[in-house]
């Protein structure tokens, strides 16, 4: 049985008539007729039988019919949502971002993209999590693309920089060294962390930063996310190293440069190697490429 067979079937069942049939199928009298004589033989069933001129279907025929329909309706369903999925112009884009870029780089990125002309109706599905999450989702193919921090090298992915993200002091705004505007992490060592958790991007980052200073953290508690930092931090928990991003201000924190000169931290935009990307996908890859070029590096 196949698919071709089946549309025979149904397109014999609704007209009743095998030369009408096969005009409208595009096919010989004879090779609808096989066709369907082979489909009798398989099902071991008898689907059709003869009225007058006419065929109509028997009482298995019709019963088999109600599933053939549903089969072949919701086939038709399938392409044209697959089609759609991979439009150009109507595409779905699985988008994925670490918790540091939902704050201003990836509806940036998103906003920007939808405004230019074509991107209209392009849709997206939004996931988001830590760096350890957006490497699970891309090797998965769970996402199309991910901005992301890169854990290590990985032979299946592809990273290309973004953007060099700034590192910060956030300390609550009575804490002892809250009237400073800039600091050497060396001054750090006598207070409390509030540390992002192991499977953290950042989290290496951040080891290697206190390393170099010499400075072994006291971490009181390890989180996940920004936000869920920025509030132990309001809340006199301890002190925390963070990305700069503009949320900070919208916490009772105080933001300390910090004057030490580290290797950089980047934000890498992450595909998946040999992995289809839909052509809103690829359109969408590329905006992001040339926008962070132009954005951030001009």
């Amino acid at each position: 049985m196949n698919l071709r067979q089946l549309e025979f079937f149904r397109m014999l069942a609704d007209t009743q008539h095998m030369t009408h049939a096969a005009k409208l199928l595009n096919t010989t009298q004879p090779n609808l007729s096989h066709s369907m004589s082979e489909l009798e033989k398989e099902l071991d069933a008898q689907l059709f039988e003869k009225k007058g001129r006419n065929i109509q279907l028997t009482k298995y025929g019709k019963f088999f019919y109600t599933y053939v329909s549903t089969a072949l309706e919701e086939l038709a369903k399938g392409e044209r949502a697959l089609k759609e999925l991979v439009s150009p112009e109507k595409g779905l884009i699985d988008f994925g971002f670490i918790y540091t870029a939902g704050s201003f780089l990836a509806p940036m990125l998103m906003k920007e993209f939808s405004a230019y002309p074509g991107n209209e109706q392009i849709r997206f599905h939004l996931f988001q999590g830590n760096s350890s999450d957006m490497t699970d989702l891309l090797l998965k193919e769970d996402v199309d693309l991910a901005i992301t921090s890169k854990l290590k090298e990985d032979e299946q992915l592809n990273y290309e920089i973004l953007t060099e993200q700034e590192i910060v002091l956030i300390v609550p705004v009575d804490h002892p060294l809250a009237s400073y505007d800039s600091i050497s992490l060396k001054e750090t060592s006598a207070y409390p962390f509030v540390y992002f958790n192991q499977r953290s991007g950042l989290r290496p980052y951040l080891d290697k930063m206190l390393t170099a200073a010499s400075v072994t953290p006291n971490i009181i508690c390890e989180v996940e996310e920004d936000h869920t930092m920025l509030g132990f931090v309001a809340h006199n928990y301890g002190i925390a190293l963070m990305p700069k991003i503009p949320s900070i201000s919208a916490y009772n924190v105080k933001m300390i440069t910090l004057e030490d000169n580290f290797f950089p931290r980047y934000i890498y935009l992450a595909t998946k190697k040999d992995h289809f990307l839909s052509p809103a996908a690829l359109r969408f890859k590329e905006f992001i490429v040339s926008f962070a070029q132009n954005m951030f590096y001009e």
